[in-house]
């Protein structure tokens, strides 16, 4: 617990859980992942979005052509920086 908080973070109830994630990939083509864990991640152009991205890998699953990594991520748009989260490819992800 967190002192000024009334119960457990997030963090500490997924812990407590018993539910195992599965072994995912390490990051890059063909690579296997390694653990994600709300890991801090560069997106390189992802889908709609050229450039490199600042974001968090929250997951991972492995799918018909590998692995892909479910992120969170800011891009600047017109109206302002929105976040996005999507399924990206593993080759995508870059670790920080």
């Amino acid at each position: 617990m967190h002192p000024g908080r009334s119960g457990r973070s997030l963090g500490e109830r997924a812990a407590r859980s018993g539910i195992a994630q599965p072994e995912p990939p390490v990051g890059g083509a063909g690579a296997r992942p390694e653990r994600a864990r709300g890991r801090h991640c560069w997106v390189h152009d992802p889908p709609g979005a050229p450039g490199v991205w600042p974001g968090l890998l929250v997951e991972w699953r492995q799918a018909d052509g590998g692995w892909h990594g479910r992120v969170t991520y800011a891009v600047a748009a017109p109206q302002g920086t929105v976040l996005v989260e999507a399924w990206v490819p593993a080759a995508l992800l870059e670790q920080r």
